[in-house]
């Protein structure tokens, strides 16, 4: 469909600009410049808008109309009710340079979001006991696999999408340092490796006789010796945790990583994020403050020790 067709000459007649906003999405999110994991979460998250659409028409002030739909939703949590909106922000944004007549997201700002953490993540008491389960499992290949995932979520504060993104040659077990792909990264940046993680690397690799190639690759049959998806992984440590009784979820390992190293370097936010890797200090001091927080929670407690509202 050419540009023209966008340009509906009665705005009262919208069916062209409906019809372009329903047929665009895939090839307008493909010619983007991000990666492949970007573009399906775009394509996955447009759905909402088209769905909108669909129920509610197309005018000058649906894009505000959906942030109010989103807002109503109780399902979606504020961050991902930005997603949503900021993707339908992208999409309306290039229909618009390519013959939108506006650019109907104007003047419309997306959720304030909280930067406090809405979940904790795994306690150092948790994360023992997964250990000690870890300890106990056969040596098997599949184990060994296992174990190396939960050893860079929990040693190195890796991100999922930094676990399935590393290939073999990407670990250096003698000089004890990876180097990995990190979040909005084009290059990879290098990064040390705790001994223990080493150790469960090495067991790892040896197990399953990898040379080259993805580090982890999946067990299922429909994807078996793919790459490891984001969504393998969760399903592991979900698994994993659920048989522990642990409801936390995999970014609670990154969580619990930074928070560690922000006790053990007693604040000093700038170590903490040479190994966190944090862009800024900003979401490290939501950490601290955190970690703060928590030990002053018993000089609260103790200064309301005289009153009791139980007979």
């Amino acid at each position: 469909m050419s540009n023209l067709a966008l340009k509906a000459t009665n705005p009262q007649d919208t069916k062209e600009i409906v019809r372009a906003i329903f047929s665009r999405s895939e090839a307008i999110f493909d010619s983007f410049d991000v990666t492949e994991n970007t573009k399906t979460d775009y394509k996955y998250r447009i759905q909402q808008f088209k769905d909108f659409v669909r129920d509610h028409g197309f005018n000058r002030n649906s894009y505000r109309e959906y942030k109010t739909y989103l807002k109503e939703r109780n399902d979606l949590s504020t961050s991902s009710k930005n997603k949503y909106l900021i993707t339908a922000k992208i999409y309306l944004k290039e229909l618009h340079q390519q013959g939108l007549p506006t650019d109907i997201t104007q003047n419309t700002k997306g959720f304030r979001n909280d930067k406090k953490h809405k979940r904790d993540g795994l306690n150092q008491k948790e994360v023992n006991t997964l250990v000690e389960k870890l300890r106990t499992l056969p040596h098997t290949p599949e184990n060994t696999r296992t174990v190396a995932i939960f050893a860079l979520l929990a040693l190195q504060g890796l991100r999922q999408i930094e676990v399935t993104r590393l290939d073999v040659t990407d670990i250096d077990l003698s000089g004890k340092r990876a180097h990995i792909l990190g979040k909005g990264r084009d290059d990879k940046e290098a990064i040390d490796l705790h001994p223990e993680c080493v150790a469960m690397l090495k067991g790892y690799i040896k197990a399953n006789k990898i040379k080259d190639g993805a580090l982890f690759t999946s067990h299922s049959n429909n994807s078996k010796n793919a790459r490891l998806t984001t969504r393998g992984v969760r399903a592991i440590v979900r698994e994993t945790l659920q048989g522990l009784n642990i409801e936390k979820t995999t970014h609670g390992f990154r969580h619990y990583f930074t928070t560690t190293l922000v006790k053990s370097f007693k604040g000093d936010l700038l170590k903490v994020s040479q190994f966190t890797r944090h862009k800024s200090l900003e979401m490290l001091q939501v950490y601290f403050d955190e970690v703060k927080k928590r030990e002053d929670l018993p000089k609260y407690y103790h200064a309301f020790n005289s009153l009791s509202f139980q007979a």
